[in-house]
């Protein structure tokens, strides 16, 4: 009988001293839950990464040719009365493309709060062409019947992409969401080609002046032509190791030329900060 209560107060001593133990240990003290969430990163200072990106060149076309097609019918009968540069021709394009390139730049932080400025560059192919055409046959004051056609092509070509660009973030443990916007700036080739021909027909003529074809055309190219615009957009940072981050960033860009063009890219990166 002594034997068995001896084990008993042993048995409780030990299962007394094991739930102190249990007490003090860190996941019921809160230490795992002070976790990655409960201390942000240190962005603080500058830092420099490489990066790529795919995305779509939105172009709208439309009116791009016209004023080189009014140059060319200056002071014409046609151009007078019908107004043949403002035919509507072209329209809107998609085109996907993708690029590669850096970024830099420096960020203060206030806590939770970090603000910053950077400089962001992609280089690559985007931009798109198209070529279209509108026949249509009419008659002049002039007792001339014509027929004629108003063919358009333009090709913008985006070889260089950069943005400067304020942002701002919030830093939740390992990782900085943030938002963006600045200044949008490109190099592009930009090629524009507009051609009216047909045929004016007048019988009160004499030949061979009662069948008059036509054929006039011109071409306007701008190569590496710096282009600029605006930009915004959203991303989040991901601290990995040390000091080396990952970025997933989107961005969208508006250009302001004569081919109304707007280009929106997906962006990985890998950064570090100093």
């Amino acid at each position: 009988m002594r034997r068995i209560l001896l084990a008993a107060v042993m048995f409780g001593a030990a299962s007394g001293a094991e739930a102190g133990d249990l007490l003090d240990l860190p996941i019921l003290r809160g230490a795992f839950t002070d976790g990655l969430n409960s201390r942000p990163a240190n962005w603080q200072g500058a830092y420099v990464g490489v990066q790529g990106g795919y995305g779509t060149s939105n172009m709208n076309f439309s009116g791009s040719t016209r004023t080189i097609a009014a140059s060319l019918l200056s002071g014409t009968e046609m151009e007078n009365q019908q107004q043949i540069s403002s035919w509507p021709i072209m329209g809107k394009v998609s085109v996907h493309g993708s690029g590669w390139g850096g970024f830099a730049g420096y960020n203060s932080q206030w806590d939770d709060v970090v603000v910053g400025f950077e400089a962001s560059y992609l280089h690559g192919s985007f931009g798109g062409s198209q070529t279209d055409s509108m026949s249509r046959f009419f008659s002049l004051p002039s007792g001339s019947t014509n027929s004629a056609t108003y063919q358009g092509t333009s090709a913008i070509t985006i070889s260089d992409m950069a943005s400067l660009r304020v942002r701002a973030g919030y830093a939740w443990g390992a990782f900085l969401p943030y938002a963006f916007g600045g200044v949008a700036l490109g190099q592009a080739n930009i090629t524009r080609t507009a051609r009216i021909f047909g045929t004016q027909v007048n019988a009160a003529n004499p030949p061979p002046f009662d069948n008059v074809p036509f054929d006039v055309s011109a071409t306007e190219a701008n190569n590496s032509k710096l282009i600029y615009g605006y930009s915004f957009g959203l991303g989040v940072d991901v601290q990995l190791v040390s000091n080396l981050f990952f970025r997933a960033e989107w961005e969208y860009s508006r250009f302001a030329t004569v081919i109304d063009t707007n280009v929106s890219t997906g962006r990985l990166g890998l950064g570090y900060k100093f």
